[in-house]
């Protein structure tokens, strides 16, 4: 570098080889750059003759004298300015003492005009404070070495990605201040590469979509943004985001038959219309940006940012619905195809990304579930009806071990004298939380994930030792038969005949004493196993009844094959002959009963009125020939304790 002194020549009497003290660059430089170099009084090594000397020579690392450190100090700068990597020395207070060629043509400066510069303000690293705090550790010496990434400016308009390592420069005086070596690299090519992986990473090959990793980085960041989360601003200012969740109906067939080519073909044009439903409604609604994404399968999602409320995502889902309804012409098939779409809209705050995608795959399981081919709104309470289903399905099979369910017995009445014949058992779960259930709000489940068969056994066990207990109190009179309900999946999943004798035979209570109670589905088109079962048990003694005859299959043509003994007729029918509430009877309800009831008679049955509430009721069906009835005009059904009271009492019609 120009103005570099040399210093002060080496003492003829100078030993060579003579150890020399440390020379710095600030050294070196010090006549040019400060003034006069001030007198060191460093002690030499000894002259061959061993005498003391006492003037100071320096002398390089290597032992060479001044002059040789000074033509290493010119290599060095020579260096420095030739090195295609870009590089400059920074001093402590964050200025620019000199900078390379490579530096100053990266910045679009000559390297000259770099000096006095602050190299914060020329490669941006004061505009967060996390960079800026790290390279003032680094100039203040608290820290060793310090990287980061910036994205620069360049003069004539074009951008770059620089790698900037700052470490500090050692051998410096005490008497001078810090100093740093500060060099950038040019990795946009790097960069750039790195942005090509991420983006085959992050996005579908069929669909050339945005992928499942890519949508919930995109919504977890909009989600954690300030504005989506203030919620200390009023409500109509809060920001809202929504989300149409989206099912192909019916795309396995098409895998399966057409071949997967096909498939993705065909996902690749329902992306496109997708995408362009997304932009329609961009330009319709001002507002945040929308993603439309490939989550897997045949599974998409429309991430709206920012959204306007429920109408814009409602109107959303209908166009996505009419676009995908349009024929598809493939490689000359043609394919039609619908969607099932759970549409999500509400504000930000506190919604999470678990949260939000949760509501909308359950909206997306409701779509389904209500018929396909359309999009189903998030509502809260069925949601919470779900979770409560969900909840009560989880703790069903413990509750029976731990006895949470008791029966309650609704009267049989007979409808010519009023007098008790018998009794159906129901079921109650007294839940710690929810406390006392009714059948219909956990028999369903039970079917549904077979804990029916565990607890249909307890009922049935229950009910007949109840039944054997009230006729060992009254034995003077006649003894009540006990009607259990059992689901077909008793009939399915457990040796129904086997339990039903065992019961019986640690009860004590007679065959003829049982009645079971299948509904009309269930029985209707019965072959095979249930039939036989449904036959054995006849065979045994016990009754069979066919409940809520009249709603379901009504094949009449079945009653003569199945071993059945009773039926027991749909509320519905029953509430036709209502007279006391002003309601006018139902004239084809009553000549619908009257015709069941005498082919009921002719087939060798018994027939049961369900739901009979009112004494006119009860009047007309006994008319017709009902054999019993039972309904709240007799009795709700009550605890145990309640039903001895009625046994031999008075009639219970009022």
């Amino acid at each position: 570098m120009s103005g570099t002194s040399e210093g002060p020549r080496a003492s003829a009497g100078t030993a060579p080889g003579t150890p020399a003290a440390p020379v710095t660059e600030r050294h070196a430089t010090a006549p040019a750059e400060n003034g006069p170099t001030p007198t060191d009084s460093t002690p030499t090594g000894s002259a061959p003759t061993g005498s003391a000397r006492t003037d100071s020579t320096p002398t390089g690392p290597g032992g060479g004298d001044a002059g040789s450190i000074a033509s290493e100090l010119r290599d060095y700068r020579a260096a420095f300015n030739a090195a295609t990597l870009p590089m400059g020395v920074v001093d402590g207070r964050g200025h620019v003492v000199r900078a390379n060629e490579a530096l100053g043509g990266l910045l679009g400066t000559p390297a000259g005009v770099l000096a006095g510069r602050q190299a914060c303000e020329l490669l941006d690293l004061a505009t967060d404070d996390r960079t800026w705090h790290a390279y003032r550790e680094v100039l203040l010496g608290r820290r060793s070495r310090f990287r980061c990434t910036r994205r620069l400016k360049h003069p004539d308009g074009r951008s770059l990605w620089a790698e900037i390592t700052v470490v500090p420069m050692t051998g410096a005086s005490a008497a001078e201040s810090a100093r740093v070596l500060l060099t950038v690299a040019d990795v946009s090519d790097r960069r750039e590469l790195q942005e090509r992986l991420r983006h085959l990473q992050m996005h579908d090959p069929v669909t050339r979509l945005p992928n499942r990793t890519l949508f919930f980085e995109r919504l977890a960041a909009t989600l954690e943004t300030p504005p989506y989360q203030d919620d200390s601003l009023p409500s109509r200012q809060h920001a809202r985001i929504g989300l149409c969740y989206l099912d192909l109906d019916g795309f396995k067939a098409i895998n399966d038959t057409l071949g997967h080519r096909t498939g993705d073909r065909l996902l690749a044009a329902v992306a496109a219309r997708l995408t362009d439903c997304a932009e329609n409604d961009a330009s319709r609604n001002a507002g945040g940006s929308r993603l439309v994404a490939r989550l897997g399968g045949d599974e998409f999602a429309i991430l709206v940012e920012d959204s306007a409320g429920t109408q814009e995502l409602t109107d959303l889902a209908r166009s996505v619905l009419a676009a995908l309804q349009q024929p598809f012409d493939l490689a000359g098939q043609r394919l039609s195809v619908s969607a099932s779409i759970g549409v999500v809209e509400r504000t930000a705050a506190g919604t999470s990304p678990t949260g939000l995608m949760q509501a909308a795959d359950t909206t997306l399981y409701w779509a389904k579930a209500d018929g396909r081919a359309r999009w189903t709104l998030f509502d809260p309470e069925r949601n919470a009806h779900r979770m409560t289903r969900q909840s009560l399905s989880s703790t069903l099979r413990p509750a029976v071990e731990r006895g949470e369910f008791t029966l309650e017995y609704q009267p049989l009445v007979g409808m010519a004298d009023g007098v008790l014949r018998g009794v159906e058992a129901l079921v109650r779960w007294n839940h710690p939380q929810f406390g006392v259930l009714p059948p219909n709000r956990f028999v369903q489940i039970a079917e549904e994930d077979g804990s029916i068969v565990q607890l249909g056994r307890w009922i049935l066990r229950t009910a007949c030792r109840q039944a054997r207990r009230w006729e060992l109190d009254h034995p003077d009179e006649p003894p009540l038969f006990i009607s259990v309900n059992v689901a077909v999946r008793q009939v399915w999943d457990s040796d129904l005949v086997a339990d039903v004798a065992e019961i019986l035979a640690e009860t004590g209570l007679a065959p003829g004493l049982l009645q079971l109670e299948l509904t009309e589905s269930a029985v209707m088109g019965s072959g095979g196993r249930p039939l036989r079962a449904l036959q054995a048990l006849s065979d045994m003694g016990v009754r069979i009844a066919i409940d809520d005859f009249g709603t379901g299959y009504s094949n009449l043509a079945y009653l003569s094959r199945l071993p059945v003994s009773v039926l027991k007729l749909d509320g519905a029918f029953v509430k036709g002959f209502r007279y006391e509430d002003g309601t006018h009877p139902s004239p084809a309800d009553e000549t619908i009963v009257e015709a069941m009831v005498q082919l009921a008679h002719r087939l060798g049955l018994t027939v049961t009125a369900e739901c009979v509430e009112t004494a006119g009721q009860a009047e007309r069906l006994r008319r017709i020939g009902c054999d019993t009835g039972q309904g709240w005009l007799y009795s709700r059904a009550v605890a145990p304790e309640q039903i001895a009271g009625l046994i031999g009492s008075r009639p219970l019609e009022g």
